[in-house]
């Protein structure tokens, strides 16, 4: 006897059908999920950064941003804006959008290990840095938020029910203030990869995101930092919606000695830079990610 259910999953849209058998649980093919294959993606990334290779060779410019409409990241074709940006007052979007002050944000809030009665399971590490603006001037007083998926790679969220096990201990959100030198810090879990449904055994490598606010709510911007020499940044089609190097680089935090704690937890530096040509990649605030 089988019990076919409809399943939400966030890595990639669409809906899952799950079987129960005795064996465990069977995923039928979905018929939202492309059927590419990972060597046919991966063919698509190369030809596309070989051909802004050559463009930049020969004078062409060089790109600091992602490319919305990138095919091998398939839902981008769907998803990005093909019409102008509507004109909107921004005075009056901030009379309906939520204030933030020191008052609102908690010292603890930025620790996302104590956040329940039992430590999380996982690798506890801690990521500090600097938000800098374009002529690398701290950017004080700013708030930061971030959210994550678990060790396992798996989101407290009802879309994700693909079959990695949810942490009682870990929700994978956090926010703090940066101080007077721009600094700021977060304890937490190393997260783990996750598969989304752009291609065919499509993983997302280990990553969190990060939201920052300016002095105005509409001033967000939102963007991902990743680990370094992970073996799947190669085969990840949002990684590689990026085509130049150097800035798909500066995504990727460093491991720094010097914050990790004896006996406690690995650290890690990453610095976010919100304008000029050494800015930090910012992503739509839609979509899957």
């Amino acid at each position: 006897m089988t019990d076919s259910n409809p399943t939400p999953d966030t890595q990639g849209g669409g809906v899952q059908d799950v079987e129960e058998t005795q064996d465990g649980p069977q995923r039928s093919t979905d018929p939202l999920a492309t059927t590419a294959t990972q060597d046919e993606i991966t063919a698509e990334m190369q030809a596309l950064e070989q051909e802004y290779r050559d463009g930049v060779a020969a004078g062409g410019p060089v790109e600091e941003r992602t490319r919305i409409d990138y095919p091998p990241y398939r839902s981008s074709l769907l998803r990005h804006p093909t019409k102008s940006l509507a004109l909107a007052d921004p005075e009056t979007i901030e009379l309906h959008s939520p204030a933030f002050g020191h008052r609102d944000v908690s010292w603890v809030e930025s620790d996302l290990t104590i956040q329940h009665n039992g430590d999380p399971l996982g690798e506890r590490m801690v990521v500090t840095g600097r938000l800098l603006d374009g002529d690398g001037r701290p950017v004080p007083g700013q708030l930061i938020e971030v959210w994550q998926a678990n060790s396992a790679g798996r989101y407290v969220h009802k879309r994700d029910q693909h079959p990695a096990p949810l942490d009682p201990n870990f929700t994978g959100t956090g926010r703090t203030i940066t101080d007077e030198d721009g600094w700021y810090r977060f304890q937490t879990i190393k997260p783990g990869p996750y598969p989304w449904r752009n291609h065919s055994n499509a993983w997302r490598p280990a990553h969190i995101h990060f939201s920052v606010f300016g002095t105005a709510i509409t001033q967000r911007i939102v963007t991902q930092m990743y680990f370094p020499n992970d073996p799947l940044f190669a085969l990840d089609p949002i990684y590689q919606s990026i085509v130049d190097q150097d800035a798909r680089d500066r995504l990727v935090a460093s491991y720094d000695h010097s914050v990790t704690s004896p006996e406690w937890a690995l650290g890690y530096r990453w610095d976010i830079v919100l304008n000029g040509s050494k800015r930090t990649w910012t992503e739509p605030e839609e979509g899957d990610h």
